[in-house]
């Protein structure tokens, strides 16, 4: 599944959490009403699984909604850079987030060259513990 259709089911379900919550339902009466499983509303808020058409035009009708509310604010959010990483962890988002905002591009380069200095030194270090450690066994 492509990164632009992962964000637009991201960006439905929360949209549908949103609604569910707006008007004081529970997964689990939002389902009872879909005659499917409250996991079921759980995965489709959580962009885990996709909302066919059909099922989004039940959803609507249950949250009584038009089909374009889950769709409104789209266009920003997939505008919006994703983030340079792949870790989830607050200080990984904080380090991209604060690294991007660094406009000199000479700083940049010297602060993306200290990152790499530590770490390999840190990643050498490991592996020489790993190694004096087998050597004891």
């Amino acid at each position: 599944m492509g990164k632009i259709a992962t964000r637009v089911d991201e960006y439905v379900g929360e949209r549908i959490r949103a609604r569910r919550t707006e008007l004081g339902l529970t997964q689990e009466e939002l389902a009872n009403s879909l005659k499917i499983s409250y996991q079921q509303v759980q995965k489709y808020e959580t962009g885990a699984n996709r909302v066919s058409a059909g099922r989004l035009f039940e959803i609507a009708q249950r949250l009584q909604v038009d089909m374009a509310y889950f769709f409104e604010g789209l266009e920003a959010k997939l505008e919006s850079k994703p983030m340079e990483h792949g870790g989830k962890n607050r200080s990984t988002i904080e380090l991209v987030r604060n690294f991007s905002d660094i406009e000199d591009t000479t700083i940049r380069s010297a602060v993306a060259g200290l990152i790499k200095s530590i770490a390999s030194r840190y990643k050498d270090e490991e592996e020489a513990a790993a190694a004096g450690a087998s050597a004891a066994d």
